[in-house]
């Protein structure tokens, strides 16, 4: 089991949680979602995590095939930014959680990087932080992709039980 700290002030941000092999694969598309907020189910089970391998998240750079549209980053919907599509640079080896195992992040007090359809899109960088204010982590909660929280490995660190 590990539970997940901020490295700024130390603070538990999960409590214990069980590895899973990978990122399920999920159909986020599809008509699971919930009829009030249009959400997708979560990525990852409460009280679980997976590592993401590929870049996920902003910077996103022009794809090199701009014949074959493809998505963004992994169960990402595709993005075009200035007619170009786009693909992630972002990090890897993010920490893949559902947003409920989380509960005490807030949204970053510039609610731009929080924009989205239905809910935060993702696309803008990190937009929830620790209690103590430092800048942790990503929800993805818009009706056009996953439900899924993913925490900085750079901002936060992990503790084996």
């Amino acid at each position: 089991m590990t539970v997940f700290f901020c490295c700024k002030c130390g603070a538990a941000l999960t409590q214990e949680l069980e590895a899973l092999p990978g990122v399920p694969e999920i159909n986020y598309l599809g008509s699971e979602r919930d009829p009030e907020t249009r959400r997708a189910p979560s990525t990852v089970p409460r009280g679980y995590y997976a590592i993401e391998t590929e870049p996920w998240g902003a910077p996103y750079v022009p794809q090199p095939d701009q014949e074959t549209r493809k998505p963004a980053q992994p169960r990402g919907p595709s993005m075009v930014i200035d007619g170009m599509f786009m693909t992630s640079a972002g990090m890897t080896n993010s920490v893949v959680v559902h947003p409920d195992d989380v509960p005490d992040l807030q949204p970053l007090p510039d609610r731009t990087r929080s924009v989205g359809c239905c809910g935060p899109s993702g696309e803008y960088g990190l937009n929830r932080a620790c209690p103590c204010g430092a800048p942790v982590a990503t929800l993805t909660a818009d009706c056009m992709g996953p439900y899924e929280l993913h925490l900085d490995p750079v901002r936060v660190y992990a503790f084996d039980q």
